[in-house]
């Protein structure tokens, strides 16, 4: 459905994008994380089409994006930096985009605005960021989108709200197969919503990834080993060890079910074998090979 071929973009010299590769699949909720700075913004606005590569594609359903008003027009972009027209109001913008979007909603808009409590005859200049955004979601789902696309959508929103948001986001992948591609820094919530994950870091992507995949291929292990007894880790995939007292710490990637069965050779006195959480395989691959950040996952 949407997929990204060694995408490069360099401004001023300073290279965002380097090579990056990324693939979407229809009706899918892909996850885009990373730390500030690390590209995620543009690789979502060569997506929705607002920049143009320098190298590489950015193809929605076989079709290169940029330019492309056809496709565009069965995709909804909601970035963190919101802009509305200063005299619109919510009702105003609406007639807008039934104006642009083909497929628009009317009944979708009234119910929508209703459930969010949102005064459609008020300027949004005059909303508070919170109600922006939630504004700019009402707008996007009354389009009747093929394609989401969101940036940071759910940042100040308040509890109940962004369980409203995502009760939305998660009915239309269900039952229009709507495709979507969200970056967030709230990787609790991406890690309950998200069926693909891609981490990226100084414009390449670092791993791409099922989620299920993801979380089952890397381990956390707190073990206690007989006392003056060598303990063998040949053949695991060992990637960060650390003795606090008489616990040992590992993180292994690997099959779950062997290496618990290697570690047990050892004969532990405790065994506890978890696998990493999406905020701690994100702290691990960022941090690299630095300690301090591999500290932080136990």
């Amino acid at each position: 459905m949407i997929k990204v071929e060694n995408l490069t973009k360099e401004f001023e010299g300073f290279k965002a994008l380097d090579e990056l590769n990324l693939h979407v699949r229809k009706g899918s909720i892909y996850g885009l994380v990373g730390v500030n700075g690390s590209g995620k913004t543009t690789v979502i606005k060569h997506i929705a089409g607002v920049y143009k590569q320098d190298r590489g594609r950015v193809i929605i359903d076989g079709e290169d994006i940029f330019d492309n008003i056809p496709i565009k027009r069965r995709l909804s972009y909601i970035s963190d930096d919101l802009y509305f027209f200063g005299m619109y109001t919510l009702k105003g913008s609406a007639a807008y985009y039934q104006k642009l979007y083909p497929e628009w909603n009317s009944d979708r808009y009234a119910h929508m605005t209703e459930k969010f409590g949102l005064d459609e005859n008020k300027r949004l200049s005059k909303f508070s960021k919170g109600m922006r955004k939630q504004a700019a979601f009402i707008l996007a789902m009354s389009s009747m989108p093929d394609v989401l696309i969101l940036d940071e959508p759910i940042d100040g929103l308040d509890p109940l709200v962004r369980r409203l948001v995502i009760k939305y986001i998660v009915e239309d992948v269900a039952e229009r197969e709507m495709t979507v591609l969200v970056s967030s820094h709230n990787l609790k919530e991406m890690e309950g919503l998200c069926d693909s994950i891609g981490i990226i870091n100084r414009g390449k992507m670092l791993i791409e990834r099922d989620l299920d995949d993801l979380k089952s291929d890397v381990h956390k292990i707190q073990a206690v080993f007989p006392e003056g007894k060598e303990v063998v880790l040949e053949g695991l995939n060992v990637l960060f060890r650390e003795k606090r007292g008489s616990v040992d710490m590992l993180i292994i990637r690997g099959n779950g079910d062997e290496i618990e069965s290697r570690l047990r050779k050892n004969k532990p006195v405790v065994l506890d074998l978890l696998p990493l959480s999406l905020e701690e395989i994100f702290i691990y691959e960022i941090g690299g090979e630095k300690d301090e950040f591999k500290e932080l996952l136990f």
